[in-house]
């Protein structure tokens, strides 16, 4: 059964009991505040540390990912810029390309237009050399027939003088056609 205690109570409430219970309990308490400077506050400080580490690394990343889109958007408009100085680069070219192209063209159609002006006048010089070669041999055949035909009843001035006015009433348009 149950021990009772002396006077009949179910444990001794006396003022041993009180005073060791208010010594255990003021042991617990100072214990619980060396503890807690001991083990307590450091664990409590890493754990600060560690949130701090993890809301500033959050903050890094944020700040990271703003500067990185705003890097994206910044090469975005660089690509952008240099694509349309390529188109520029590239019109500017071509430009320059079809002003070479027509320059050609013109000075191939000139050095054309020279060559024939100077093919022209050649063949217009062969044309004037070949027809004084016709009049020379028309009047040598002619001044032979004539001497022949009248040897000895025209002289020499008159021959000249009738081969001039012959020549002059034929005109340089007969020799031409």
């Amino acid at each position: 059964m149950i021990a009772l205690a002396d006077d009949g109570r179910l444990f001794g409430l006396d003022y041993q009991l009180l005073f060791d219970a208010s010594i255990t309990a003021i042991n617990v308490f100072i214990l619980f505040i060396l503890l807690s400077f001991i083990l307590f506050n450091p664990v409590r400080n890493m754990l600060k540390k560690r949130q701090d580490k993890i809301t500033s690394d959050r903050e890094n990343a944020e700040a990271d990912k703003k500067e990185a889109l705003a890097m994206k958007q910044e090469y975005e408009a660089k690509l952008k810029a240099a694509n349309k100085e390529a188109e520029g680069i590239l019109s500017d070219a071509r430009k320059v390309a079809k002003h070479n192209e027509e320059k050609i063209v013109a000075d191939a159609k000139q050095e054309a237009a020279r060559i024939i002006a100077r093919a022209n006048t050649e063949a217009e010089l062969e044309k004037q050399k070949a027809a004084d070669e016709v009049k020379q041999q028309i009047i040598a055949v002619a001044r032979l027939m004539a001497s022949k035909v009248v040897a000895e009843s025209i002289s020499e001035a008159d021959s000249q003088a009738l081969i001039e006015q012959t020549l002059n009433e034929m005109g340089d348009k007969t020799w031409l056609s």
